[in-house]
């Protein structure tokens, strides 16, 4: 079974770990940074907005992928997975920002609010979903 939206996200999420990673990765080169943050303010918000992500992001998809296979709703899986992308790339952006700010506190909020319900979503699946009757095929 082919799971579009999942694969979709997925393909996206990894894009964006990339991005994560090449940002941090810059300043890097510039600070002459190889190993650790060397103190740098702003390759420590770059490495944690990345691992920030990675911490995250696996969680998010497979809520995803199980719903999906579940054969939860197409459409709200579609919005609630891009609006994930995008409140993680607004984390990124606030990372750099001088702390509190809309971008960082919007996105980490999102990203709560999107984890637990899908975990809700997830837990619902089993418990009211109605049981379907199993049906034997006799001499098939």
């Amino acid at each position: 079974m082919i799971l579009p939206i999942t694969l979709t996200i997925a393909a996206a999420a990894a894009l964006l770990n990339v991005w994560l990673a090449v940002r941090a990765g810059r300043v890097r080169l510039a600070t002459k940074v190889d190993i650790g943050d060397g103190g740098n303010p702003q390759l420590i918000a770059r490495m944690r907005a990345h691992a920030n992500f990675v911490e995250y992001t696996p969680f998010f998809l497979i809520l995803l992928g199980l719903i999906e296979l579940a054969h939860g709703p197409a459409t709200w899986l579609w919005i609630v997975s891009i609006v994930y992308i995008l409140a993680r790339i607004a984390h990124a952006f606030g990372m750099d920002r001088p702390a509190p700010n809309p971008f960082r506190a919007g996105g980490i909020i999102l990203t709560f609010l999107i984890l637990i319900g899908l975990a809700g979503y997830a837990l619902s699946i089993p418990y009211l979903t109605p049981v379907r009757p199993v049906t034997t095929i006799v001499g098939g």
